[in-house]
């Protein structure tokens, strides 16, 4: 397709996907190129026998995407790069990759807590292997507990039950009030009614205090990215975990745009490609690769450019956090790939292969069980 024509890109349909690909399609958009967004269901049993053999069995997130630029019916997809499988189908790549927002993880509370200071057995929500592994890692007698949903309805879930229980609070002590009226003596509880106070709530606090959960969380966490791109990092209080002890999924807080090639790609390429973040993205990626592993096993990854070498920091846990293998190096730049490579190697000898092919066995048994039930 001419890049003076329009540029379709497939994306997500959540709320974090749709902004994903906005801020791609602003950055994309000219005088002489419009661009589209065309938003795809990730099901895949919506795929054809074809592609799903072509787009292998891992990737929830991507194929259906990369199904329609493989088809010929986009130009390309916008993903979070760390959903993008290591192994791709030959026919495709990653065109782009804009410079990336904070690869960390926060710690989400009601309160504004840190991970210190949240009581012992505290329930903590995370959808991810690799945070619940370093969770346990740091705080063995935590309860993580599965959290499911996108950005929004995660923070949903954690703020409903401390809100509807000030709302039924603040209802019973207007009550009380009603009661009093006339007494000189009498001083409310709470310098606001109810309603005052439901009108000053922000927009997902609103949302919380109708939701039902069957869980109350103490805490979550998320991808600063995920709170920063969705608004959210304004509207509740969050601690940034440190980076050396919750090292990040590889590629975490960077989007990945997939083409075939062609003009569309390269003008996506010369448009929006950040070098600093393909160089640093790149080293991720192919330690992950070279580790193996992929959704199945808790590790993390991150690469950061400086100067002349880029400071990797490699962690591979045991699924209960109880293990944990972990190395820093400096790689040259000028090999980075080479380098990225070399230092899964010495990872794997010593000791990370064994931790991932125990928790490939892990998930399998988990995957047998579920088809037992």
């Amino acid at each position: 397709m001419s890049t003076h024509g329009t540029l379709r890109l497939a994306t997500r349909g959540s709320d974090l996907a749709l902004r994903q690909a906005s801020s791609v399609a602003d950055a994309l958009s000219g005088r002489r190129r419009d661009v589209e967004l065309v938003e795809v269901e990730t099901r895949g049993d919506q795929l054809r026998d074809e592609l799903i053999h072509r787009l292998g069995r891992t990737g929830a997130f991507v194929r259906a995407l990369d199904e329609k630029v493989l088809a010929g019916e986009v130009d390309a997809a916008v993903h979070s790069m760390k959903d993008v499988p290591t192994e791709m189908p030959s026919e495709l790549f990653v065109a782009g990759v804009p410079e990336r927002a904070p690869a960390g993880d926060a710690l989400v509370t009601p309160d504004g807590d840190d991970l210190d200071a949240l009581p012992s057995g505290a329930t903590v929500g995370t959808s991810s292997l690799r945070r619940r592994a370093q969770l346990l890692n740091a705080r063995p007698d935590l309860e993580v507990v599965p959290l499911r949903g996108n950005v929004d309805t995660r923070v949903e879930k954690l703020l409903a039950p401390s809100l509807q229980r000030e709302h039924e609070a603040r209802v019973e002590a207007d009550k009380d009030r009603k009661g009093h009226v006339g007494e000189d003596d009498y001083e409310p509880e709470y310098d606001r009614r109810p309603e005052e106070w439901f009108d000053d709530l922000s927009e997902i606090r609103r949302r919380a205090l109708g939701r039902e959960v069957e869980t109350e969380y103490d805490a979550i966490v998320l991808a600063e990215a995920g709170l920063r791109r969705s608004g959210l990092d304004r509207r509740v209080a969050f601690e940034r975990l440190p980076m050396k002890s919750f090292v990040p999924a590889a590629g975490q807080g960077a989007i990945a745009v997939t083409g075939t090639n062609g003009e569309a790609a390269e003008a996506i390429h010369r448009t929006i490609d950040h070098p600093r973040t393909r160089v640093e993205t790149t080293v991720e990626r192919t330690v992950l690769a070279e580790l193996g592993g992929g959704c199945v096993a808790p590790i993390g990854i991150s690469a950061v450019l400086q100067g002349a070498y880029v400071r990797t920091r490699v962690q591979v846990l045991s699924r209960d956090g109880e293990e944990v293998i972990d190395a820093s190096r400096d790689l040259p730049v000028e090999t980075h790939g080479r380098a990225a490579a070399d230092l899964a190697e010495d990872l794997r000898d010593r000791g990370a292969a064994d931790l991932i092919e125990r928790a490939k066995r892990d998930a399998e048994a988990e995957d047998e069980g579920k088809r037992g039930e």
